[in-house]
């Protein structure tokens, strides 16, 4: 099995094309599924989330006001960083034994959806394909600003603190482009699916770790029999 990581902009339609991928069947690991789960009330990452920025940032049920969060972490990449330190390692957990889950099942590839793929570079180091969903700068603030109801200050400082588009792009094995209508973007991931199930990439990877195994198997039975037989 390989990885392939899917990136993109905040409101550049990474979201829609996961969708699309899964739609054809492909496993994805969801980066920001996983990160409101991690944060569920009780959990390791909620109580140190409550710890550090205190019970402002959450409702009276307990459940984290993401949108006051969002304003404070914004506005200060010290805040912002902390926060990705307390959820960083716990999304990490879920997605290494969702990886390790598709592996056992045979998968011929997963799809790791990680927003901040560039910016956080924890995951590139295992994936073998980086796929870029963009669009251009101007459809990206007005799809944000309809979306969650930002100014367009709002938005732009949401789009600030992340990599440029366009350098996203240049360092990605596959473009999408989603500047157009939703016809024109499906053709796009029909496309990219095909390439993917053609792809030998699998064998090559579970040989190298079969040959892994296999080297393992016979140090252990050499070890076995000089040192203890």
């Amino acid at each position: 099995m390989y990885l392939i990581g899917l990136t993109g902009g905040i409101a550049s339609g990474k979201s829609t094309v996961s969708k699309r991928l899964a739609e054809f069947g492909c496993p994805i690991i969801d980066a920001d599924l996983i990160a409101r789960e991690v944060v569920e009330p009780g959990k390791p990452a909620w109580r140190k989330i409550k710890e550090t920025f205190g019970a402002d940032v959450f409702f009276p049920d307990g459940q984290l006001d993401r949108k006051q969060l969002g304003e404070i972490v914004f506005s200060d990449e010290n805040k912002r960083n902390q926060l990705n330190t307390i959820t960083h390692r716990e999304i990490a957990k879920v997605m290494i034994l969702a990886i390790l889950k598709c592996f056992a099942s045979g998968c011929q590839f997963a799809v790791l959806d990680v927003p901040l793929l560039f910016e956080t570079k924890r995951w590139l180091s295992v994936v073998s394909k980086v796929v870029v969903v963009t669009c251009d700068d101007q459809t990206q603030l007005d799809r944000l600003m309809n979306r969650d109801d930002f100014s367009i200050e709002e938005a732009q400082k949401r789009i600030n603190v992340q990599m440029p588009l366009a350098e996203k792009c240049k360092r990605a094995t596959h473009i999408i482009d989603n500047s157009k209508d939703i016809k024109y973007l499906n053709s796009q991931v029909n496309d990219l699916v095909k390439q993917f199930q053609k792809s030998y990439e699998q064998w090559k990877i579970r040989s190298v770790l079969l040959s892994g195994l296999g080297m393992f198997i016979f140090t252990s039975i050499y070890l076995y029999n000089t040192l203890v037989k």
